[in-house]
C-alpha cells in the first residue's frame, strides 16, 4: 500500500469511527490541472458531529500514520470543515452544505468511488 492510499485508508476510517456517512474518494491523480491527489469526503448530520468527525480523522490520521496536516480550516461554524494533508483532503460536510458545493459534480471527471455506510 502507497503511502497516499494509506493516508486515504486512514480517513476514511476516522470519519467512520464518528459514524460519518456517505463516504466518497474523488481520486484526481490522473487529472493533469488538479493540485492534489484526491478528496475523500463525508457527511456529519450536526455541526458537532461534523467537528467530532473532523477530529476523529486529524486524531486517527496521525496515531496511524504519524502525519499532521498542513493546515485545516471551518471549525469556526462546523458547516464544512476541510483537512490538508498535502496530497489529499478531508472535507466533512452538513447535507445541505455538501449539496450546495456538489464537489462530485465538480470533478465528475475524476474516479469516484463510494464506500458503503457501515450501518
Amino acid at each position: 500500500m502507497t503511502e497516499t492510499n494509506e493516508l486515504i485508508q486512514r480517513i476514511i476510517e476516522g470519519i467512520q469511527e464518528k459514524k460519518g456517512r456517505d463516504i466518497v474518494h474523488i481520486d484526481l491523480s490522473k487529472l493533469e490541472y488538479a493540485t492534489t491527489t484526491g478528496f475523500v469526503i463525508g457527511t456529519g448530520n450536526t455541526k458537532i458531529q461534523v467537528e467530532a468527525i473532523a477530529d476523529s480523522v486529524r486524531e486517527y490520521v496521525q496515531q496511524k500514520t504519524g502525519l499532521k496536516p498542513s493546515n485545516y480550516d471551518g471549525y469556526l461554524n462546523s458547516q464544512w470543515i476541510v483537512i490538508d494533508y498535502g496530497t489529499v483532503f478531508a472535507h466533512i460536510f452538513l447535507p445541505e452544505e455538501r449539496e450546495r458545493y456538489n464537489l462530485e459534480e465538480l470533478w465528475a471527471d475524476a474516479d469516484i468511488k463510494s464506500i458503503p455506510n457501515l450501518d
